[in-house]
């Protein structure tokens, strides 16, 4: 699970999706053109940074893997359970569907979803070659969007899920995830299957974290997936490296999980 240098612009990779060659990355916010508080590697325009930067910055990592900004697929992320496919990238001036997972089987395209706090969700069919991202926050985790993007890729591509390999990326860890009592009844009810919300909900000091790390990683391992592979990283212990919505108080950008495969 290591971190490259590409110039100004450091990312981390999945040793399991490295090991099959697939090409991906989780983009830190370094190597960007972004100013301040997105500084600077944001790639979304729903924070406040520029379009013209966004662009940029997304270029800039789409030229890591051999392609453009126009070979993007991507969505309007909702926090939603919504999962899409395309063979095609999206026009740059087309309007972005309502969404919280992409997938596709086309090498020309590349997923990107983008995050600070939630958790990325890396698919890949290691048999058909299908690859899939999600953006998993507590609202996608709850209503398992992990689960639904597989069953997605069987009914859509035909996929076994004993061929799909797993990715959990960066994202917020459950030390400093705490959550209120709304979303604890959430998610004890989301979780309730074979006794699981005592595992994913964290009681210390009178307070309450969610897991989503352990969350998402059940989900997996009831659809019987190949393999999962953790990153460990905290996005909110780390703010020199990620953007984090709630250690940096909502004023923050968005960084880059990039997805795609290599023509044979």
């Amino acid at each position: 699970m290591p971190f490259h240098e590409q110039g100004e612009l450091r990312y981390f990779t999945l040793s399991t999706f490295d090991r099959q060659g697939v090409k991906h990355g989780f983009f830190t916010r370094k190597g960007g053109i972004s100013p301040q508080p997105w500084d600077s590697l944001n790639v979304a325009t729903s924070v406040g940074d520029s379009r013209e930067n966004v662009i940029e910055n997304r270029n800039r990592i789409m030229a890591l893997f051999g392609k453009r900004y126009d070979s993007i697929f991507d969505t309007w992320q909702i926090h939603s359970d919504i999962v899409y496919y395309s063979e095609t990238a999206r026009p740059i001036l087309e309007p972005h569907q309502k969404g919280d997972a992409v997938m596709t089987s086309n090498p020309d395209v590349a997923l990107m979803m983008v995050f600070a706090d939630c958790v990325p969700l890396l698919f890949y069919d290691t048999q058909k070659k299908i690859i899939a991202v999600a953006h998993a926050g507590w609202q996608g985790t709850v209503q398992h969007i992990a689960s639904k993007t597989i069953h997605k890729m069987k009914k859509v591509y035909g996929s076994q899920t004993s061929n799909i390999i797993t990715g959990i990326g960066p994202s917020i860890g459950a030390d400093h995830y705490e959550i209120g009592e709304d979303i604890v009844k959430q998610v004890a009810n989301s979780f309730s299957f074979d006794g699981n919300e005592d595992k994913v909900l964290i009681k210390r000091d009178d307070k309450i974290y969610f897991d989503m790390w352990q969350a998402n990683k059940l989900l997996l391992e009831k659809e019987h997936v190949a393999s999962i592979e953790i990153a460990g990283l905290c996005t909110a212990c780390d703010t020199s490296n990620w953007y984090s919505h709630r250690a940096e108080n909502g004023t923050t950008g968005r960084f880059a999980a990039v997805l795609t495969v290599e023509h044979e």
